[in-house]
């Protein structure tokens, strides 16, 4: 067996793209998209007619992500991810609309609202509207995840999905530190995910943890038994092409503890100002998603 397949047999596999060729070809359970890879996909041949037929129209970026949604839920038996616009990251109530609204285009094209889950950047403003959709009935991920209090908040929400993101945090204690990661082990994106998940199984929190943006094969084989794992098509042709065991790295703990109380906003904020690399990092997808987004509605005009 590859290491992918061993991977398979220990976590949901999700395809972190929005190639539709490269899902077809790779065949994982799950597929996500946000606005950077929507407009990459809008520079592809296969969408060119729907590229067409959206010039002008008022909605036509979440026209145009319900269309590439859609095409890729038709390759995959599990769900696809559809990221709110990210100018709403600080805005609860169009947060909701806005997500409602996606899920109403999803319906026009037959797609169940049970195939969608709607991602939404994990600010307290984020997580809020998370938790009122769960309560309507529409499953979330939320995304753009650094920070430790904003998995305690996910969780005390009732969130459906979290996506940590393991090597944007690398990224930025490689550039701001003086650290040096030998092994996978030493990797402050890992040891996030191994914290968060450790946490969650302890406390028997429902929340699914999706390990997200990895930057080589080693960080993500270091979280091999993670609940589910979304990774690009390079990285998962690599693992497809990769001989020798795979060993389990998470385990859920066989004691379970009772959850603490949940986190006040209060102390999620200043948790997460404390966190130099969180905060910023956070800030910095939330704007990276907003540039895209306004590209790919130029793009679309």
């Amino acid at each position: 067996m590859t290491k992918l397949d061993q991977l398979a047999a220990m976590s949901t596999v999700v395809a972190d793209t929005g190639d539709i060729d490269a899902i077809a070809q790779l065949k994982p359970v799950d597929a996500t998209t946000n606005p950077s890879l929507l407009l990459k996909a809008a520079g592809l041949e296969r969408f060119a007619e729907d590229v067409s037929a959206l010039k002008g129209s008022q909605n036509a970026a979440d026209e145009f992500a319900v269309r590439v949604g859609s095409q890729i839920v038709q390759l995959v038996p599990g769900v696809i991810s559809t990221e709110v616009d990210a100018r709403l990251s600080f805005d609860t109530d169009q947060t909701i609309a806005k997500a409602e609204s996606l899920i109403d285009q999803y319906a026009k094209v037959g797609i169940d609202s049970s195939r969608v889950l709607i991602k939404i950047a994990s600010t307290w403003e984020g997580i809020r509207a998370a938790a009122e959709l769960e309560k309507r009935g529409i499953h979330c991920n939320l995304t753009l995840l650094f920070g430790f209090e904003q998995a305690r908040a996910c969780a005390d929400a009732g969130v459906f999905l979290i996506s940590p993101f393991v090597g944007r945090i690398t990224d930025w204690y490689k550039a701001n530190t003086d650290i040096s990661i030998d092994s996978p082990e030493q990797d402050p994106g890992v040891q996030s995910v191994r914290r968060i998940y450790t946490h969650y199984k302890t406390h028997g929190y429902e929340t699914v943890v999706m390990g997200a943006s990895f930057r080589n094969t080693g960080q993500i084989e270091a979280l091999a038994g993670c609940d589910r794992l979304t990774i690009a098509p390079d990285l998962l042709n690599e693992l497809g092409q990769s001989d020798g065991e795979l060993p389990r790295a998470l385990v859920s703990p066989s004691e379970r503890e009772a959850a603490p109380d949940a986190i006040a906003e209060a102390e999620f904020r200043f948790e997460h100002n404390e966190s130099a690399m969180a905060s910023e990092k956070l800030a910095d997808g939330i704007r990276r998603f907003v540039v895209d987004q306004r590209k790919l509605e130029d793009a679309l005009a």
